[in-house]
């Protein structure tokens, strides 16, 4: 029996935005506390949007080699299910803020998703994206998905240039848990598009 493809909209900054992301059945919103992205949002303008969302919702937030304590106070602070962290940390600095938590890797010509695997058996999930030396993700360009492995133990969630031209293509290369976007559904950084949105749940479903 096939499973259903979940779906995160990242880089929400905007309740709008994710108010059409719950109607369209996305089942988690992303928001970024990384003052670098051009999608990042303070705890406070997190925390508004996410007390406005109907319950069974997930929430997750995304971290870049942050601190333990400034983790574990936005966390708290903003009402974040899940943590995302898309930096250099251990799987033991991911496991001691005590929430379930997506460790992200990215595509670099020289990864081996086996190995970085095994690294973090504790994730609850593991975001495959695309890399880029300058960036920590919202790259909006997609890797070769040949390149993972059906034989990983965590869930997959699949990131980098998803939209809905290729989403379905995606989905039925790799047969992820989830797929992740941001640049895909935008109109502008950190600004979504509905019909992009639309488009892409479409082409999900």
């Amino acid at each position: 029996m096939q499973h259903r493809t979940r779906v995160k909209f990242c880089g929400i900054t905007r309740y709008e935005d994710a108010r059409l992301a719950v109607e369209l059945g996305v089942d988690a919103l992303g928001f970024v506390f990384y003052e670098e992205s051009p999608r990042y949002v303070s705890v406070d303008e997190a925390a508004d949007i996410i007390r406005q969302l109907p319950p069974f919702v997930s929430t997750v937030g995304l971290f870049v080699n942050a601190s333990f304590g400034e983790v574990a106070s936005i966390v708290d602070d903003a009402g974040i299910d899940i943590v995302q962290f898309h930096g250099e940390e251990t799987a033991a600095e991911c496991e001691r803020i005590g929430r379930p938590y997506v460790k992200a890797l990215k595509m670099s010509d020289e990864i081996d998703l086996v190995i970085e695997a095994d690294r973090y058996p504790t994730a609850a999930a593991l975001l495959i994206d695309s890399y880029d030396p300058t960036v920590a993700g919202g790259t909006g360009v997609a890797f070769e998905w040949t390149r993972v492995p059906a034989t990983l133990r965590q869930p997959i969630i699949l990131a980098g240039g998803l939209d809905a031209a290729n989403v379905a293509h995606a989905i039925a290369s790799v047969q992820p848990y989830a797929v992740d976007v941001s640049t895909g559904i935008e109109f502008d950084k950190g600004i979504k598009d509905p019909v992009k949105m639309r488009k892409f749940m479409q082409r999900v479903k």
